[in-house]
């Protein structure tokens, strides 16, 4: 009773540190924030001697890689800026023109609260007021715009050093102004797993870069033009163009399920692909063109015509408000492992669980929503049953020996990373026999069909989960790797484990076994006994 008592205190305690982050979000301190966000950056990370950054890498992570460029040298000023890029880089000019970063009177002007970008003009005079602490604007001063210079230089200043001066945005930058949406994004640092399953703020947007970086294949490859293709989605923590392209910087866009689907796609997290397919996917599509994307989520459904949620509705949601932490309600996490399922009924998660249940009761009903959720869970623990089956199989293959190669054709992998079966570092790299076919079908498995399957429950894809990806693609790779153990055990004969690994199916000739090494026994003696008396 009263380790159950303190289990439950522990995930309150630990609900609450998170609820106040986010509830104080808006009363950050800009200067504190920022000296924290800069002293966490992991840089090049631990791997950093093993990697140097190609070119394209200054955009992804301009804070540790950017240079401003030699070729326009001297002061510039905040209207040369401009009327330069104008003609030098049109497609940006006119993106920032249409832009509300260059319109701020015209949401200052707004006077009818039945405009659904009312509420920017609230959010404008909080920007004022971030920036008038932050001594960048005189009490009572508006902000005219925000142009090439404050962005790309410092917030307010009419010149700068082009050749010097310009940087590329962080989310430093970003932040200098929205405080609120800054402070939001990095409280998901705070979140902490109760068993340890990730790392404290693992996995989220805010930590990205992080887990990037800090990968060991991906520090170990040669083919640095290949690996930057993770910081392509990976930079989150860097910057917040992924989701506000600019140079328009639309919250309207943001709100949109294509902002997501850049990332949020293909063979390891197919959620785009699995929204589309399903009802909210389809509604969404279907009725798009009547929905309003200016209105504020918190509004979407009652202002804005949403009849259908959008992957912003259900992950930004959190107990009716909407933030930029997105992992308050994160259980699964990016992939199903033993460490969560086995803990699936630890308050921690169940009171997320329950947090789900209300979002989802925004449209649904509760009964059919913790059915749909429990139906979910359940699916995905018997996906996580068969992997784990299979990656028993593997290990032991790898254990005894009987891989293809493996003691003469199987060179280590580039460090940092370790050598090990069926790992991650498989899907980016092979030489030789390493790694063999049923280690890549076990990869395969377990960061692809597996998560599949889990991303095709969860967001009500029924082809998803059951039979163009998910469960009968796991069928398929149990089958392969079963094969292949039968196949590589027997081939060995005498290898250890192979007849418990393999027995004959239907026949036991133990008995048989018996009878003739005893019988073996008898003659033995019998030509003992022959040669003594003779």
């Amino acid at each position: 009773m009263i380790k159950m008592t303190t289990t439950w205190l522990l995930a309150a305690l630990l609900m609450f540190v998170q609820l106040t982050a986010s509830a104080t979000a808006g009363e950050t301190d800009f200067s504190g924030l920022k000296d924290k966000y800069e002293k966490d950056h992991p840089g090049k990370g631990k791997f950093s001697q093993y990697w140097e950054p190609i070119p394209i890498q200054k955009y992804w992570n301009p804070r540790n890689f950017y240079q401003p460029p030699t070729a326009v040298s001297g002061e510039v000023s905040r209207d040369q800026c401009v009327a330069c890029h104008q003609s030098l880089t049109p497609g940006a000019f006119h993106a920032w023109e249409n832009s509300t970063h260059a319109k701020l009177d015209a949401i200052r002007n707004l006077s009818n609260g039945q405009d659904a970008r009312f509420y920017k003009k609230e959010k404008l005079a909080e920007i004022e007021r971030n920036l008038v602490k932050q001594g960048v604007l005189k009490e009572g001063e508006p902000l005219k715009e925000v142009g090439c210079i404050d962005c790309h230089g410092k917030v307010g200043a009419q010149s700068i050093r082009h050749d010097k001066d310009l940087v590329m945005p962080d989310r430093t930058q970003c932040g200098s102004c929205h405080l609120q949406e800054f402070a939001e994004a990095e409280s998901e640092k705070d979140q902490q797993w109760p068993q340890g399953q990730w790392g404290k703020g693992h996995p989220s947007h805010a930590v990205d870069w992080e887990a990037n970086v800090e990968t060991a294949i991906w520090a170990g490859m040669a083919e640095r033009e290949i690996a930057q293709g993770c910081d392509m989605c990976h930079y989150q923590q860097n910057k917040c163009d992924g989701c506000h392209t600019r140079h328009s910087f639309s919250a309207a866009e943001a709100r949109q399920p294509e902002a997501c689907a850049t990332c949020h796609n293909g063979v390891d997290h197919n959620e785009w692909e699995n929204y589309t397919l399903s009802k909210h996917g389809t509604v969404y599509q279907t009725h798009k063109s009547t929905w309003n994307f200016d209105v504020p989520l918190k509004d979407a459904l009652t202002k804005g015509g949403y009849t259908a949620p959008t992957c912003q509705y259900c992950h930004f949601e959190f107990n009716g408000e909407f933030s930029h932490n997105l992992v308050r309600k994160v259980r699964w996490g990016f992939n199903p492992t033993p460490a969560i399922a086995d803990n699936l009924k630890h308050p921690w998660f169940e009171g997320r669980k329950e947090n789900w249940n209300t979002t989802c009761a925004h449209c649904h009903s509760p009964s059919f929503a913790r059915s749909y959720l429990e139906a979910a869970d359940k699916g995905t623990l018997a996906g996580l049953k068969v992997e784990q089956e299979a990656k028993q199989v593997v290990e032991g293959l790898f254990r005894d020996g009987l891989l293809p190669g493996q003691k003469t054709n199987r060179p280590a992998p580039p460090a940092p990373e370790k050598d090990a079966p069926g790992g991650f570092f498989q899907l980016f790299w092979a030489k030789g026999n390493n790694p063999s076919h049923v280690e890549r079908v076990h990869a395969d498995m377990w960061e692809h069909d597996l998560i599949k399957l889990y991303k095709g429950l969860v967001h009500g894809n029924p082809g998803g989960f059951t039979y163009t990806e998910g469960w009968s693609e796991l069928m398929r790779d149990y089958a392969v790797i079963m094969d292949e153990n039968t196949r590589l055990r027997e081939k060995s004969g005498n290898a250890p484990g192979a007849a418990a690994a393999n027995p004959p199916a239907g026949k036991d000739d133990s008995n048989v076994r018996n009878v003739l090494g005893g019988l073996a026994l008898l003659a033995g003696i019998a030509v003992l006994l022959y040669r003594r008396k003779h």
